[in-house]
């Protein structure tokens, strides 16, 4: 039986629908840092329609917020299929993570695969501004 290409599978369902989540982070005694790599990242070259692939390296140290890993692999999945460069895939995310979750600091690097013989990496960093009173 051929399967009906109009019908979405659950996992393009839940792609489509991804909304970055977050819980309260238990441990606030102390400073720590978190890492995610994401090895399988895909989005489109903008100007050529050509798949992209990357590797996405998060980390952080929170503050009062954790970001719930399933919802950050559908975000992450999310930009399968969008048109975008190198440099905006790395600054929607952090800046998409900084919204969510505040925290004390947090650097997303994109690696991005050899393509015309240009290795692109790209680095964006935060700090939250300390109060000192």
């Amino acid at each position: 039986m051929a399967a009906n290409s109009d019908t979405k599978l659950y996992g393009e369902i839940a792609i489509e629908e991804n909304k970055l989540e977050r819980f309260e982070n238990r441990t606030t005694v102390r400073r720590y840092t978190i890492q995610f790599t994401c090895p399988e990242f895909t989005c489109v070259c903008p100007r050529s329609g050509f798949p992209d692939f990357a590797t996405i390296k998060i980390k952080y140290v929170p503050d009062r917020y954790c970001v719930e890993l399933k919802s950050l692999k559908l975000y992450i999945n999310g930009f399968r299929n969008m048109k975008v460069f190198h440099e905006d895939v790395t600054n929607i995310i952090i800046q998409d993570l900084i919204d969510l979750l505040d925290p004390h600091e947090i650097e997303v690097i994109g690696d991005f695969t050899v393509r015309g013989n240009i290795h692109t990496v790209v680095t964006a960093e935060h700090k939250k501004a300390e109060i000192h009173i």
